[in-house]
């Protein structure tokens, strides 16, 4: 039989003592670095690429349906529905305006209600990307629609709106694969069910992020 823990059901923050560190890629938005580092008493090199960190928002309207978008995504060659989504583009940004920024750019709206829905690491194992997931109801189309101001994958991103308990069932069947779209869609289901009362205050502090910032996890602007 394994091991089996005793101590609370919470993430702790313990970094493992770094013996060496090295830069090998500096990216456009992110970089690589490989560390030397000791673990559990033994020594390991570990590639990890230190990511500015996103956000995302579910969209929900009165009727209990969710907008994705269609978007193209090079490293798999293929179009995913996504909640829409974007990364922080500095590291002190407020994730709550980069969340209202990104639902304009990529859907035409802005939202009168906004909760902090759910808080994930999108691959811990060699990634310290964090994102925070919104909700965000009371949708109006802005002034003007969507502008398209991106480039490539961004130019066109065809939007649909589709029941939550049916989005669901596309989580579950493997239909939809995107983490955002995966984890909001059931965070969402589950915050329903709960008749809301899951839900955070949208300025609520973001102690993973500040973490990583304190260990040097996020790239300096």
């Amino acid at each position: 039989m394994s091991d089996m823990w005793s101590g609370p059901i919470a993430d702790q923050w313990e970094p493992a003592q770094v013996e060496h560190s090295e830069l090998v890629h500096s990216g456009g938005k992110w970089n690589v670095i490989v560390e030397t580092a000791t673990i559990g008493g033994h020594p390991v090199r570990r590639d990890v690429v230190v990511h500015p960190g996103a956000v995302a928002i579910v969209v929900l309207n009165e009727i209990n349906q969710v907008y994705l978008i269609r978007q193209y995504r090079q490293p798999l060659g293929a179009y995913l529905f996504e909640t829409p989504a974007g990364l922080l583009d500095d590291p002190d940004e407020r994730p709550l305006i980069a969340a209202q920024r990104e639902l304009a750019e990529e859907t035409g709206f802005a939202a009168q209600m906004w909760h902090v829905l759910v808080d994930f690491f999108n691959s811990p194992g060699g990634s310290s990307e964090a994102i925070r997931v919104y909700l965000a109801r009371g949708v109006t189309p802005v002034h003007g629609g969507r502008q398209h101001t991106g480039e490539a994958e961004e130019l066109d991103l065809p939007g649909v709106w589709i029941d939550l308990g049916s989005a669901v069932d596309a989580v579950l069947d493997g239909s939809l694969g995107n983490p955002t779209a995966v984890v909001g869609i059931l965070a969402a289901q589950a915050a329903s069910s709960a008749n809301w009362e899951t839900l955070r205050d949208p300025n609520s502090p973001w102690v993973a992020r500040e973490k990583l910032w304190s260990i040097g996890r996020l790239p300096l602007g």
